[in-house]
């Protein structure tokens, strides 16, 4: 694994600073294209990412299968080698196929795991311990826990975030919950980096003392987001305000009129990134309507010319 950056001042980053939440391309008959996959995490690692997440949600991991999801494992970590971490999206609701999902990843050469809160069947905080505990236990990964209760409909409590950080491979959280008071108690009482895991929180938490971020709006936007941590590690907010103002449009296009796999996608397809910009159901791919607008707001962004 790519060894973390951490400058002086800046918090312990385990997966690195500017993470992606990659999207998994697919050919326009919906298979996997792996080629476009090396592809585009090259593109990203050559673009400011020293991280990529594969198979989280922006990856539609909903619908590709166990064996798509180590292919692409493998795909990626060929394409990127030690230039960045590869992290694994492996959490789902059944704590034992998340660990067979996380012992296949760690067999495909990932670097680590990100664990999210089991969804759906909202299983209480005890519950959550022993999940995420045995899933930890079962890799010789570092882990990176994933808190989304607008997804998935149960929260990792403070108390319990707490608990869970004693563990030797728990070591980092991506945060999408947006509670301040309780991440600054985390921060305060633990060791575990924090990466925002919502581009409307990125400078929030970075000044904060987030480790970094994991992004979809970095599809588009990754050395933007260097910069500002840079600017951020140096004291500089008025420059990380600047940049994080000045991509409000791309924030606005690829996470607010429909969903991020979507339109991230869409960027990378008028970008010439991705040959296309195919989704599997029940997704439906970006309308030429939303294309139009997009070309708009990345240009606004100053992310086109």
């Amino acid at each position: 694994m790519a060894p973390s950056s951490t400058p002086a001042g800046a918090t312990h980053a385990p997966f690195g600073r500017v993470l992606t939440a990659m999207v998994t391309p697919f050919t326009p008959d919906g298979e996997v294209d792996l080629t476009a996959a090396q592809r585009l995490a090259t593109h990203l690692v050559d673009n400011g990412n020293d991280g990529l997440v594969i198979s989280g949600t922006t990856g539609e991991s909903p619908t590709t299968s166990d064996a798509e999801k180590e292919a692409l494992i493998r795909a990626v970590v060929e394409a990127v080698g030690d230039r960045a971490a590869v992290i694994a999206g492996t959490g789902t609701n059944d704590t034992r196929h998340t660990i067979e999902l996380s012992e296949q990843a760690e067999k495909a050469g990932a670097h680590g795991l990100l664990v999210v809160t089991p969804y759906y069947n909202k299983p209480p905080q005890e519950g959550l311990l022993a999940h995420f505990r045995a899933v930890a236990d079962s890799t010789g990964l570092p882990v990176m826990l994933y808190d989304i209760p607008g997804r998935t409909a149960t929260a990792l409590a403070t108390s319990t975030l707490i608990r869970l950080a004693e563990h030797d491979r728990i070591v980092a959280v991506k945060d999408a919950k947006g509670e301040i008071a309780g991440t600054t108690e985390v921060l305060a009482r633990t060791d575990l980096a924090y990466y925002s895991g919502a581009d409307e929180w990125n400078l929030a938490l970075l000044a904060l003392g987030a480790a970094g971020v994991v992004s979809v709006v970095s599809h588009v936007a990754s050395r933007d987001y260097a910069d500002m941590v840079r600017a951020v590690d140096a004291g500089d907010l008025a420059s990380a305000r600047s940049i994080d103002r000045r991509l409000v449009p791309a924030f606005q296009a690829i996470m607010t009129r429909t969903q991020g796999a979507i339109m991230a996608k869409a960027a990378l397809e008028v970008l010439g990134v991705l040959p296309s910009r195919a989704v599997r159901p029940p997704l439906v791919p970006a309308t030429e309507e939303q294309i139009g607008r997009l070309r708009e707001d990345l240009q606004e962004a100053g992310l086109t010319s």
